[in-house]
């Protein structure tokens, strides 16, 4: 099965532009090409676009994945890079999410701060059980 650049845009959420992007930054150098220049998706060139979307939404620049892509093409010799890519992204967003959770943290603490509030009727609720609270708690 094959897939025009407009149906694998719909398929992946994204751009037929953002897909040209793609292919002009050297992302996708696997995709075909009909006689008259139109891009052939195979299942295959999907499933890696899947995997650049989540590169690029880990936060990995498109010249680092243009890297990881060259690495394809060069086979098993490449198999410790591409390791060790995935290890590093890997670290990388372990951190994103610890500072996301840190952030969800301190709104789950303001919901819980403004709702006692709201029940109340006013913010001296926190007052009563804190000595020197801040706008801020």
């Amino acid at each position: 099965m094959t897939y025009s650049i407009s149906e694998v845009a719909s398929k992946l959420n994204l751009t037929v532009y953002t897909l040209r992007y793609y292919d002009k930054e050297g992302l996708m150098p696997f995709v075909e090409r009909t006689a008259g220049g139109k891009r052939v998706f195979k299942e295959t060139d999907v499933e890696l676009l899947n995997v650049i979307e989540c590169l690029k939404s880990s936060g990995m620049s498109i010249k680092d994945i243009r890297d990881f892509i060259e690495w394809l093409s060069e086979g098993d010799s490449t198999l410790q890079q591409r390791y060790d890519m995935f290890i590093e992204r890997k670290a990388a967003v372990e951190k994103q999410m610890a500072e996301l959770q840190k952030t969800m943290d301190l709104i789950e603490h303001k919901c819980n701060y403004y709702k006692i509030a709201l029940d109340a009727g006013t913010e001296d609720v926190h007052k009563e059980n804190k000595i020197g609270s801040t706008v801020f708690d």
